[in-house]
């Protein structure tokens, strides 16, 4: 999926003449906190309203602020994990699509990003997460997929993310049961080291509190 097919198409744009008042009024109106800004169809920039806020009139233009403004954007062909990583790591509510001239061709909201990304990993579907660690050179995908469909599950989704200062990788499985219990005693039984695990079981271990680590799997 393309970045240019997820583009929110009522984002409005902002120009360098328009003033302040006008840019906040637009951000609340479509609920969100960055636009970007166009002069003579060329992309500039992105503002947020954190810059507009500070403003001392609300009718100073644009034109002002140019040094606030981040020249964040993701070529409009590029895979939309690609916009959703620009966003998560910009913190941006809205990431500029653009084309090889640098001309804005619309923009996509990180919300949009988000169900996209939730419908690309089957988040919606039922199932559960299992999150591996294991040394870089030590993996291999057949073993893992093996141990898994002996518990008669399938892996549907699967993304390492590797880490050079340990040298481990990390790999986050989704398997389509929901019970996961067998799946983890089979892993940790061939000395897995399971960092993480999420089914439909309630789990009294330690593990359970991590949830919050596990989101780092969005930023892929």
């Amino acid at each position: 999926m393309l970045s240019g097919s997820l583009q929110t198409h009522s984002l409005p744009t902002l120009r360098t003449s328009d003033k302040v008042y006008q840019a906040l009024q637009l951000m609340n109106d479509y609920h969100v906190t960055h636009l970007p800004i166009v002069d003579d169809e060329k992309y500039i920039g992105i503002i947020s309203e954190e810059d507009l806020l500070q403003a001392d009139n609300d009718n100073d233009t644009l034109e002002k602020f140019e040094q606030s403004f981040a020249n964040t954007s993701v070529k409009a062909d590029t895979h939309f994990l690609t916009a959703l990583q620009v966003a998560a790591d910009n913190g941006l509510s809205v990431v500029p699509l653009v084309n090889n001239d640098n001309e804005l061709v619309g923009a996509v909201a990180y919300n949009d990003l988000l169900k996209q990304a939730s419908t690309f990993m089957s988040l919606g579907e039922p199932g559960g997460l299992i999150v591996l660690e294991i040394s870089g050179n030590q993996y291999s995908f057949n073993e893992i997929s093996k141990l898994v469909e002996t518990n008669d599950a399938q892996i549907t989704q699967l993304n390492t993310n590797n880490n050079p200062e340990t040298g481990t990788m990390e790999v986050t499985i989704r398997i389509n049961k929901p019970e996961v219990s067998d799946v983890v005693s089979t892993f940790q039984r061939y000395e897995y080291n399971v960092k993480y695990f999420f089914g439909e079981e309630v789990y009294d271990n330690e593990l359970k509190s991590n949830y919050e680590n596990l989101m780092n799997y969005l930023r892929i």
